[in-house]
């Protein structure tokens, strides 16, 4: 886990992201370059560290340090990443620590050439996963379960198995959410978990192909396709990131799904049957707002909790205002449910990013702000609705309110568009353990009390669901009923409460 530096103004209060994943397989393109754009895009989900494998036949070539993607990556290095195939990665560490050994793509050799692989997601048997490659004389060099997962396909294809069986073969082995995309000398392969907990998706860049060659691509040598159709394919988390490179949107990656892009074109093979449980919380604030999901933008369904949370959650104020950015969405839908004017209250500072140097305790008890601004002269002698997307520990809030009322709002009324987050995660995204998560421990009125606001109100787990208009069996919403679609090995419950102890203690 990532030490939390205790300044709160230059960290996040909500539930840290996910990683970034990104592959494309593009002749006579420049693909490194696509790929550092594709995750610059993606740059929301994860700020650690950033990497990028190209293949050139079987010749592997990878860039990856610390840092963010810009920070990261040069004309020059780029320069240097040649070939017509890439995989790309950006990470936040929920699994292995925060050092240079654990950045991706994870590279392993075997019998058929080179393999890179990105991760998005968590392995639940990640430590019995190991112990079995251990057993078998696999060398793992770090420390998080994506390597368990390159090395098991290694080992598959050290056993006699080709590119997909063997990958399909490990996949079996694995347990948890993996949204996955590997290079290989010979094509890209993106899959995700039965559950598809962590989203993945499939594009394109072509010379304008017609719907149906898209969507029923056949491979070469068929009698339906003697020709390789010239469709430059490209793997994404985030619909945004295909967005950035001018690529259309084809379809997700289906839950249980492997699909094989060669030279010679697409195949698609079902590895799992499918129970889908897409993380809700990628829909309310992961992603972002001009991502699309089941066919709208984000930012629709964020409006929409705002508007759900208007009607079960009413509140007299003279402006509604919200926790930028990730709470605009859902504050723009607020205001316009309960005919109350919508204005910015809270200037974000953009460019903070992460400093290496922390204010010192003199300046936190000046109220340094980094990265939130309330202003003043909205604020003064005004009665205010703040949304936000979630309540975590509770310090940001608290820190929150203090500076609104501190710029003279004389009433402020916090509505949150997600139910109270009561359970941690164990599919890739970095909640506290149980017993830091302030809605485990109190009430909704002990809460409003602790954070100083005159009301509080989260919208309900039915609202939330019901404001997807799709089926409400088909998310994980574990971190805020407690039921976990993959079972959750107590060990690995206990591990994480250790893991958060031991960080909260080194904050203090």
């Amino acid at each position: 886990m990532q030490e939390r530096p205790a300044e709160f103004w230059n960290s996040q209060e909500g539930p840290k992201e996910a990683c970034g994943v990104f592959g494309i397989l593009a002749p006579g393109e420049e693909v490194a370059k696509l790929t550092y754009f594709g995750l610059f895009a993606l740059q929301h989900r994860g700020q650690e560290s950033a990497g990028i494998a190209t293949f050139e036949g079987a010749f592997c070539r990878v860039h990856k340090a610390m840092g963010l993607v810009s920070q990261v990556f040069d004309p020059v290095n780029l320069g240097q990443l040649s070939g017509d195939l890439a995989v790309g990665h950006t990470r936040y560490s929920t699994t292995g620590s925060s050092r240079a050994a654990n950045a991706q793509p994870i590279i392993v050799e075997t019998r058929l050439g080179p393999l890179a692989l990105a991760h998005n997601g968590n392995l639940v048997n990640a430590e019995e996963l190991r112990q079995e490659l251990e057993a078998a004389d696999r060398h793992l060099t770090g420390s998080t379960d994506s390597e368990c997962i390159a090395h098991a396909i290694a080992q598959a294809v050290n056993q006699g198995q080709g590119w997909v069986e063997a990958t399909c073969q490990a996949l079996r082995r694995c347990r948890g959410a993996f949204s996955l995309v590997i290079g290989t000398p010979e094509g890209l392969i993106g899959a995700r978990d039965p559950y598809g907990v962590r989203p993945l998706v499939l594009g394109f860049l072509s010379r304008n192909p017609t719907r149906q060659e898209l969507l029923q691509p056949q491979m070469v040598g068929s009698p339906h396709c003697p020709e390789a159709p010239r469709l430059h394919y490209v793997l994404a988390s985030e619909t945004c990131a295909l967005d950035i490179i001018g690529a259309d949107y084809l379809r997700q990656v289906e839950p249980g799904e492997l699909v094989w892009i060669s030279r010679q074109g697409l195949q698609s093979v079902r590895w799992a049957e499918a129970t889908p449980k897409l993380c809700i919380f990628e829909m309310i604030y992961f992603a972002r707002p001009d991502s699309c999901m089941h066919g709208e933008s984000l930012y629709s369904y964020r409006v929409r909790l705002g508007e759900q949370l208007a009607k079960e959650a009413p509140a007299e104020a003279d402006w509604v205002i919200s926790v930028p950015d990730s709470g605009t969405p859902a504050a723009i839908g607020y205001a316009r449910q309960a005919g109350i004017p919508y204005t910015e209250g809270l200037i974000k500072n953009r460019y903070v990013g992460r400093t290496f140097i922390q204010p010192t305790q003199s300046m936190r008890e000046r109220g340094i702000r980094m990265k939130l601004n309330p202003l003043e002269d909205v604020l003064r002698g005004q009665r205010i609705v703040i949304v936000d997307d979630s309540i975590v520990r509770g310090t940001t809030s608290q820190k929150i309110v203090k500076a609104l009322r501190q710029a003279g709002a004389t009433q402020v009324h916090m509505r949150i568009s997600s139910p109270p987050v009561t359970h941690p995660c164990f599919y890739g995204i970095d909640t506290d353990s149980q017993d830091q998560l302030i809605a485990a421990k109190y009430s909704v009125a002990e809460i409003a009390e602790k954070i100083g606001v005159d009301s509080l109100a989260y919208l309900s787990w039915e609202g939330m669901l019901a404001a997807t208009g799709r089926d409400p069996n088909s998310f994980c919403s574990a971190c805020f009923t407690g039921h976990y679609p993959i079972p959750i090995p107590e060990g690995l419950k206990r591990f994480k409460l250790a893991l958060e102890t031991a960080a909260s203690r080194k904050d203090r």
